[in-house]
């Protein structure tokens, strides 16, 4: 069995998951979710309203290895995780309560299929003022494709050579630096990788 395989959340593990996540909800107030990665230029579900927020106590970094969208078990890819420490610049949205089961039914089969992620509330400070709780996905550093202890240059070789199902590690970097952007907000860090990687991938 791959290491994908036995990773693979059962129907009764993402039920279970998701239930405790939605446990406090009255079903009357609306939910608030935090992209920090793809969910920013392809959240794929419904929302009332977006708005850029900040969370402390994690910051977005490469840290997970991608072997279906982004990559390939033969040649894995790299995307983002929320990380401990420091803060992070996304997006909060606002679900309706009408649409609160279906949204995170949705939410749970896109990030939690590979257990590779620990659903989380966090307080999300609003740039237009005021803060709310909001569900994110927070690495788990114990997850089979973790690996956020790789040197930046070798991030970065990832970033040039893979790709997957969905596209390359550097296309996936590339549209959340220009999603961020659009918004208003900025990573200094992951501009600097996507620079190097561009820069690397000219030279090849």
């Amino acid at each position: 069995m791959s290491p994908v395989d036995a990773a693979r959340w059962t129907e009764a593990q993402m039920n279970a998951s998701l239930a405790a996540s939605l446990g406090r909800w009255d079903r009357r107030t609306p939910l608030w979710v935090f992209g920090y990665g793809s969910l920013i230029w392809k959240p794929e579900f419904d929302f009332e309203a977006r708005a850029p927020a900040r969370i402390h106590g994690h910051h977005r970094r490469l840290c997970l290895r991608s072997v279906l969208y982004r990559g390939t078990h033969e040649c894995p890819g790299i995307v983002a995780g929320l990380d401990r420490g420091g803060s992070c610049l996304g997006m909060a949205y606002r679900i309706g309560p009408a649409r609160v089961p279906e949204v995170f039914r949705q939410l749970w089969e896109r990030e939690m299929l590979l257990g590779s992620y620990r659903p989380a509330w966090v307080r999300a400070r609003l740039r237009e003022g005021g803060a709310v709780e909001a569900l994110a996905f927070v690495v788990r550093r114990d997850a089979f494709n973790y690996c956020g202890e790789l040197a930046e240059d070798d991030v970065v070789d990832i970033l040039v050579r893979a790709c997957g199902a969905r596209g390359s590690s550097l296309d996936y970097l590339q549209r959340t630096v220009a999603a961020l952007h659009e918004a208003g907000l900025r990573d200094a860090h992951l501009e600097r990788l996507a620079h190097k990687a561009q820069r690397r991938a000219a030279a090849r």
